[in-house]
């Protein structure tokens, strides 16, 4: 009796090599992930280099660091725009044209103009420091420049992940490590945006309404975008967890290291590394979004919106109102909690170095509690909306 191979397993060779090929992790890539991590972790340092030792010269290693990440972001994204145009006609085909004959990948776009957006604010803040001194606050125009840079080169490294873990599902590829770099890089973007509010997230703050206000806009567009894009069941968690660990590591690291100042005045003596505050609790909205979400499916982008937003808000409020008494108690200022964490130049009268919350009328909070709750329900519509965009990227 003749037989005949079926069709599926006859082809079953090339598909394994097609699902291969979708599974792998792109080497730009990689390197934009790299550059994302040197830049985060250049940031941090340089936190605490400023709230330890104080700005003695611009080419600190954490300014070095920082800047590494954006030229090896913009240089290797670069050099494969070049390769795919040496390559021609068999050139990859998932990138576009932006410049004349060369193609490339959409966030390898990103990531050049941001590495050069990076490079071009070094100058630019070295001259501000020599003209008006130390920064009083983080967000400066230089320092404008500089954010702007940071976040093109890690939307690039998203849109390249999520590409990438999108290209690896429509070939049905298994084993792909895809969606957990999306869920890392998306970490970083948790971390970035924690970075740039620090001063509206002070643990002065956290018996404040504002505070809350200010978690309800950054933090629920990203875990919405994540529910939306990273293809794990726990996609928020997974997000929450990596800003956890990498704000962890800083608070117990940091610390490890001696340091003291070199600028004055000095008002409160520093003897190590300064680390920043310990993470925000996010993890536990994170875990109820991811709970809640599979209920939600059947409802309009805006009855999601109003539920996940009202859901976030409670249970942050519910979860970082106590973690921040114990914050400010003797067992906060443990080497696990790390809430010693005093800067040298901020005087022991103020209310970070006593312990104290920045008093609020109740009626204040309670309005600013609401107003947080319509914070998060838009916030998090929009992170539906850069989700949906996101699912659709496969250049």
């Amino acid at each position: 009796m003749a037989t005949t191979v079926p069709p599926i397993l006859a082809d079953a060779p090339g598909h394994a090599r097609t699902a291969a090929r979708a599974s792998a992790w792109p080497w730009h890539l990689a390197a934009v992930v790299l550059a994302n991590s040197c830049i985060v972790a250049g940031l941090v340092w340089d936190i605490s280099w400023h709230m330890t030792i104080g700005r003695d010269t611009f080419w600190t290693p954490a300014h070095l660091l920082i800047y590494t990440g954006g030229a090896m972001a913009a240089g290797v994204s670069g050099l494969e725009v070049l390769r795919r145009w040496r390559l021609g006609a068999a050139a990859p085909a998932d990138g576009v044209r932006v410049v004349g004959p060369f193609r490339g990948p959409l966030g390898g776009w990103l990531a050049i103009w941001g590495g050069v957006a990076m490079l071009t604010s070094a100058p630019f803040d070295d001259w501000w420091h020599n003209a008006y001194g130390l920064d009083v606050r983080i967000v400066s125009p230089p320092h404008t420049v500089l954010a702007l840079g940071f976040l093109a080169i890690l939307l690039g490294a998203l849109v390249m992940a999520a590409s990438a873990q999108h290209r690896a599902k429509d070939a049905d590829a298994t084993g792909t490590t895809s969606p957990w770099v999306v869920a890392y890089v998306m970490g970083i973007w948790l971390v970035m945006v924690t970075i740039f509010t620090t001063q509206a997230h002070d643990r002065t703050l956290m018996h404040s309404a504002g505070f809350y206000a200010a978690s309800a806009l950054a933090y629920p567009k990203i875990l919405l975008a994540a529910l939306r894009t990273v293809r794990l069941r726990w996609a928020a968690t997974a997000v929450a967890g990596v800003f956890t660990l990498l704000l962890c590591l800083q608070a117990w690291i940091l610390p490890l290291f001696p340091g003291s100042p070199l600028l004055g005045p000095i008002r409160t003596p520093v003897t190590h590394m300064v680390n920043m505050d310990f993470p925000l609790l996010l993890l536990f909205p994170a875990i109820a979004l991811d709970l809640l979400w599979p209920r939600l499916a059947a409802l309009g982008a805006w009855a999601q919106a109003a539920i996940t937003g009202a859901v976030f808000t409670a249970v942050h409020v519910a979860t970082q109102w106590p973690f921040a008494t114990l914050l400010m108690s003797p067992l906060g200022r443990t080497p696990f909690f790390a809430a010693d964490n005093i800067p040298y130049q901020m005087p022991p009268t103020w209310l970070k170095p006593q312990g104290l919350f920045q008093p609020e009328p109740r009626g204040a909070t309670v309005a600013g509690l609401a107003l947080a709750v319509g914070l998060a329900i838009l916030s998090a519509r929009a992170g539906l909306g850069i989700g949906n965009w996101l699912r659709t990227v496969r250049r």
